[in-house]
Formats: C-alpha cells, sequence, structure tokens
C-alpha cells in the first residue's frame, strides 16, 4: 500500500504565522456599537449606562426620559468607553457616524441632544437651575462638550429662532449654527417616529446632520453643516458619547429613543495635512519660507513597510510551495485485491522459406 507524505513542519508554521498576519490587519480597535432595540437580546447594559429619569419601557423596545411633576426631569444615556478623536504618534485624526431614531411628545421639554462629554464629566449630576437638555454650561464650569440639539422650546435666553429646530453647540448652549426643521415639512414634537444621522469628517473638520421620517432613506443633502474642529477642543483627551434631555418645572416631558449605532473611523494618512503659516504671508520684508526637514520616523516607516511586504510575500511564497508539495505527492492508492496478476507469454518459431528459383527469376 502506498504511503502519503506529511508536510513539513516549516509549512504549518508559515501557515501559522499568515494567518496571525491576515487578523492583526483585520483588527479594528476603535468603538463601535448598533442597538436595533433596546430589549434583554441586545445586551445594551454592557455598553450603555442609563442616568436620571431613564428606563427601559414598551416591552423593552425604547427608553423613555421622563420627570415627576415637582421637579425638574433630565435623562442621559452614556457610552462606558471613552473614545480618542486624536490619537497616536504621529497623531491621526478620527472621524465618526452615529444614527438614532427618536419620538418627542407635545409635552413641556427641551428635546433631545446627542452630546460628547469630556472625561471627568459628572453623568449623574444634572443642571440645578433645570437648563436645556441636562447639560452643565460650560462656560460656567469650564469645560468643553459638543452638543448637537434637536429643540422644541424657543428660550430667548439662549437665541433660540423658534421651536422646531437643530443647532449645532459648541461649550455654550447658544447655538453656533442653527437649521430650521420645518423647511423640511418636519415637527420635531409631534409625537412621530423620526431617525437621524449625525457624521463628522476629520480630515475636513465638517459636521453634518440629516433628518427625515422613520422608514425614509437617509436624505441626500444635510439639514445643516458646519466646521468644527473637535481635534483641537479635546486633543488627545477622552471623551464620552451619548444621548441627553430634560423638562422644566412642574411639567411633564416624554422623549424616547428606540435604537441607537456609532462608529469610529479613522482617517488616512494620506488625507492629513498642516495647515499654511499665515504668518508666513505678512505684508512687507517677504520672508523665505523653510521647508521642514524630514523626520527620522518617515525613513523607519517605509523600511518598516519593505519588511512588512518582504515577510507577507515570503509567506506566501511558502504556502504555495506547501500546496504544491501536497499536490505532487498525492499518489493512486489501489487495494491489492484489485491489482492485476502478471501473465506469461509462450513464443513460437516460425521458420522462413525462401524460394530460390524465385530469386533467380528476380534477378533475370
Amino acid at each position: 500500500m502506498a504511503s502519503v507524505s506529511c508536510p513539513k513542519p516549516r509549512y504549518f508554521l508559515a501557515f501559522f504565522f499568515l494567518s496571525l498576519c491576515f487578523k492583526f490587519m483585520s483588527a479594528d480597535p476603535n468603538l463601535s456599537f448598533a442597538f436595533k432595540n433596546f430589549g434583554k437580546d441586545s445586551n445594551f447594559d454592557s455598553l450603555i449606562a442609563l442616568y436620571g429619569d431613564t428606563k427601559v419601557v414598551n416591552d423593552s423596545l425604547s427608553i423613555e426620559i421622563d420627570g415627576s411633576e415637582m421637579s425638574p426631569g433630565a435623562g442621559r444615556i452614556m457610552s462606558k468607553k471613552p473614545i480618542k478623536l486624536v490619537e497616536g504618534k504621529p497623531r491621526k485624526l478620527v472621524s465618526f457616524s452615529t444614527y438614532f431614531a427618536f419620538s418627542l411628545s407635545r409635552l413641556s421639554g427641551d428635546g433631545l441632544a446627542f452630546v460628547m462629554l469630556p472625561d471627568g464629566y459628572p453623568f449623574n449630576v444634572f443642571d440645578g437651575d433645570g437648563g436645556s437638555f441636562g447639560v452643565l454650561n460650560g462656560e460656567k464650569e469650564n469645560y468643553k462638550f459638543l452638543g448637537v440639539e434637536f429643540d422644541i422650546l424657543k428660550d430667548d435666553k439662549y437665541g433660540d429662532v423658534n421651536g422646531n429646530h437643530v443647532g449645532v453647540d459648541l461649550s455654550s448652549l447658544v447655538s453656533v449654527k442653527v437649521g430650521n426643521v420645518s423647511s423640511i415639512n418636519l415637527e420635531l414634537n409631534s409625537g412621530e417616529k423620526l431617525q437621524s444621522w449625525i457624521d463628522y469628517e476629520a480630515s475636513s473638520k465638517r459636521l453634518e446632520v440629516r433628518l427625515s421620517k422613520w422608514g425614509e432613506i437617509r436624505p441626500g443633502y444635510p439639514l445643516l453643516s458646519c466646521f468644527v474642529d473637535l481635534s483641537q477642543m479635546w486633543k488627545e483627551d477622552e471623551v464620552f458619547v451619548g444621548l441627553s434631555t430634560s423638562r422644566l418645572w412642574n411639567q411633564s416631558h416624554k422623549c424616547n429613543v428606540y435604537s441607537w449605532s456609532f462608529k469610529l473611523r479613522a482617517a488616512p494618512d494620506w488625507m492629513h495635512s498642516q495647515p499654511l503659516d499665515p504668518k508666513a504671508f505678512r505684508v512687507g520684508k517677504p520672508e523665505q519660507l523653510s521647508v521642514p526637514k524630514r523626520s527620522d520616523e518617515c525613513g523607519l516607516k517605509i523600511l518598516g513597510a519593505l519588511i512588512f511586504g518582504t515577510g507577507c510575500g515570503a509567506l506566501g511564497t511558502l504556502m504555495v510551495l506547501f500546496v504544491w508539495s501536497v499536490l505532487r505527492n498525492r499518489r493512486p492508492i489501489v487495494p491489492e485485491e484489485l491489482t492485476p496478476e502478471p501473465k506469461e507469454y509462450e513464443y513460437k518459431k516460425f521458420q522462413v522459406v525462401v524460394d530460390d528459383k524465385a530469386i533467380k527469376d528476380g534477378k533475370n
């Protein structure tokens, strides 16, 4: 019976390192989650924490934020793990996208806000004055935050244009950019289920907010967009993301959040650029611009990329050789009972008679 040769140990070692290489390249260290609902099967409490008047209701399919009638109520949904919008050396900028479906009642309240709060922020402490969305005033408390508010209350104190708008807040409840929801024929506090997309592109430092009815496709054009440099706001500090709301004294307010997803993505290195120095363009005597010298890190990166590419090529070659050697050494195995038996052949002698007369006639 023919034997099959076993692959050599070096081929298994090459295959092992190759699998580790692909696993390393496919790893995603960024925080991301997607909850279609907040039922028991979603296991949302492993990544999300509830604060204030926040609870799971309606057969565990939504989160309702409500308060008693004798005190100001507020609620907050925050991620348990922090994120960084600037990471690594050299610095790498990080973009993010978030989507959530919600509904706001016609009762008195502020609405709902997507917030990014710095590490160390007291999540279980709300504005004692019943401020908008339960967020502490960044100017008074000396902290920085980002808020995208879906506001249903026209508050002259914060310069609100109406009670049906979306605004971007930067460390202050006075919005730096406002979009009128009435312009897209929607009403925030209609009790109707709505959905929103918020995208931040780190390379262009552009924040976009989209809004539509539940079940409709993502709008092609944003309701509002503005320039926000979050890398300068927090630098390499950690921040938490969440949804927050509040209501006024002696009033009722209800906000339901049905689903929520959040995803980080690192901007490609080739998209990073350094801004021009405005001091180089002073009026008067022109100054010669100095070209920064390329640091040794660039050479190390190139060398590392070459070593990595060479290693991957060598591993791929070993893998091909391994497969080829296995296929080459394979031989058909035939049972002994089917092997043909040798046969003996008999040979007989034949005598050839030559006619001399015929040869003589041929010569003549």
